[in-house]
């Protein structure tokens, strides 16, 4: 079923975006800011909200569950797609659903991020919209 490999494509994409986020994020410095003061600053100022944390931890914080929203969404799709394809299909909150995440991380990718992400989300929103227009149609 043409609809079943389209959802685990853009449900890889997804989840490998996700992995690759998570290791960037605690494994090399590529989301660090070129500028050491940048990052000197960014670990001595407390946000406004708390003096429990620095932009620093939060910065880590939310690229870490950023990444993890990525690989979660990957981790109940692609098995889904893969053993239960007639319960997506069946269900149109579950047929959606790709679709709308996938459309959200591609504004967010053309609007705040770089190439990657955006193409990576590019194809997995075209991969997820032609499942639904498959399933439904």
């Amino acid at each position: 079923m043409l609809s079943q490999v389209l959802i685990m494509i853009g449900a890889s994409i997804i989840g490998l975006l996700g992995f690759v986020h998570l290791i960037y994020t605690f494994f090399t410095d590529n989301f660090n800011p070129y500028s050491p003061d940048v990052t000197s600053a960014m670990k001595s100022t407390t946000v406004t909200i708390t003096k429990e944390t620095t932009i620093w931890y939060a910065w880590v914080g939310f690229n870490a569950s950023h990444s993890l929203g990525a690989i979660i969404f990957a981790a109940i799709y692609l098995p889904l797609a893969f053993s239960h394809i007639e319960f997506i299909a069946n269900n149109s909150w579950f047929a959606i659903l790709p679709s709308i995440v996938s459309i959200s991380y591609l504004l967010l990718a053309k609007s705040y991020w770089f190439k990657i992400p955006f193409f990576g989300f590019l194809i997995s929103t075209l991969c997820f919209v032609s499942a639904f227009v498959l399933i439904s149609t």
